[in-house]
C-alpha cells in the first residue's frame, strides 16, 4: 500500500484530509508559453490504498477527459480512505490541437517508461512514470475510439494477471475483453512496477458519448468501494468477458450502411451490414465470421478496401 501520511509529489507535499491540485512543469510551446501537467489529489482521513484515474492521453479522446471531470466537478472523488490521484487531461498538446498524439507526431502511449532526455511524448511518458507511478497502488486509464470510430464501453486487461482481474471483477463493466500489454504503453510500463493499470475504452473521438461516460464514472466508483475507500457505490452489473476481438474488413470499397449496433449480440453469418457503390451496381452484405459481440464500430461510410468495418468480441468465456 502506497498511502503515507504525506504524499510528496515533485516538493508538493499533501497530508490525509486534504484535496489539493499540483501542477507538474512539462515543456514549453515554440511561443514560450508553458505546458504543466495540472493533477488533482484528494485524501481521505484515513489510511487506504492509492487510486491513478487518467485520461486523455490521447488528445482527441475526450469522453475519458468528461468522466473525470464530472467526477470532480460532483464532489465523488474525496474518500473515506486511501487517496485518489487524478489526472483529467494528460495529453494537454494533443487536446488544444484536437489530434490524437503530439505536434511532432508522437503517440504518449507507445512511450513509455520515457526518457527524461527523449522526444516530448518520452518526456511526458517519463513523468508520470518516475512522479505519479511510485505513489500508486491501482489504477484506470480512460480511453476512446478512435476518429469515425466509437467503442462499446469496456474494460480491457490481462485476464489472467490476478490484480488485473480483480480490479477490472470490481469495475464491472458490461464487457470485459482479455487484452494482452503491448510495448510503450502506459499498462505495461506501470505492471512492469507493480502497479496494476486497467484500460476503460468507450464511445467515439471528440465526441461526447453519456452512456459511456456514465459506465465510467460508475465503474470507478465500484472500484473506490470495493477498495473501501468509500462506504457505498453502484450497484454491480452482469459482465462478459471475452477473449479475442478481430475487426471486420472491407473486401470492397464504397458506402458503408450499419445493419448491427453497438453491444448487439450476433450469430455467425449475421448481416452486419452493406457495402454499395455510388452509382447502384454493388450491394455486398458484410457478414460476421462467428458467434460474439459488437464492441466497435466504424462510423465513417466511405470506406476503402480492407478498412475495419465492424469490431467483434468472441470466445466468450463466462458472465460475472
Amino acid at each position: 500500500m502506497s498511502d503515507s501520511e504525506v504524499i510528496n509529489i515533485n516538493g508538493h507535499q499533501v497530508g490525509r484530509g486534504e484535496q489539493k491540485q499540483i501542477e507538474l512543469n512539462i515543456a514549453r510551446l515554440p511561443t514560450h508559453t508553458n505546458i504543466d501537467l495540472p493533477i488533482q489529489l484528494f485524501r481521505g482521513k484515513e489510511e487506504g490504498p492509492v487510486l491513478l484515474l487518467t485520461g486523455g492521453l490521447h488528445g482527441d479522446e475526450i469522453n475519458g477527459v468528461e468522466i473525470i471531470r464530472r467526477m470532480i466537478h460532483q464532489n465523488l472523488l474525496m474518500p473515506q480512505r486511501g487517496t485518489v490521484i487524478a489526472i483529467p487531461l494528460v495529453n494537454t498538446y494533443g487536446f488544444i490541437q484536437n489530434i490524437r498524439g503530439l505536434p511532432d507526431g508522437k503517440d504518449i502511449n507507445r512511450s513509455f517508461p520515457g526518457s527524461e532526455s527523449g522526444s516530448l511524448a518520452s518526456l511526458m511518458a517519463y513523468t508520470l512514470m518516475n512522479k505519479i507511478i511510485p505513489h500508486v497502488d491501482y489504477g484506470v486509464d480512460f480511453h476512446t475510439g478512435g476518429e469515425a470510430r466509437s467503442n462499446y464501453p469496456q474494460i480491457r486487461c490481462e485476464w489472467e494477471n490476478k490484480s488485473n482481474q480483480e480490479i477490472a471483477r470490481a469495475f464491472s463493466p458490461p464487457l470485459i475483453l482479455d487484452s494482452s500489454v503491448i510495448d510503450g504503453t502506459f499498462r505495461k510500463a506501470a505492471q512492469e512496477k507493480g502497479t496494476p493499470i486497467i484500460v476503460f475504452e468507450g464511445g467515439e473521438a471528440l465526441r461526447f458519448d453519456d452512456f459511456t461516460i456514465q459506465e465510467g464514472m460508475n465503474g470507478a466508483l465500484r472500484l473506490m468501494h470495493y477498495l473501501d475507500m468509500i462506504e457505498e457505490g453502484p450497484e454491480k452489473q452482469d459482465t462478459e468477458i471475452y477473449d479475442s476481438s478481430p475487426w471486420i474488413r472491407a473486401h470492397y470499397g464504397g458506402l458503408f450502411q450499419h445493419e448491427s449496433k453497438l453491444g448487439d449480440h450476433v450469430e455467425k453469418d449475421q448481416i452486419l451490414g452493406y457495402i454499395s457503390d455510388p452509382y447502384g451496381e454493388l450491394w455486398y452484405e458484410v457478414k460476421s465470421p462467428e458467434e460474439g459481440r459488437v464492441i466497435g464500430l466504424n462510423n465513417a461510410p466511405v470506406v476503402y478496401k480492407g478498412d475495419a468495418l465492424v469490431h467483434i468480441a468472441c470466445d466468450f468465456l463466462k458472465t460475472i
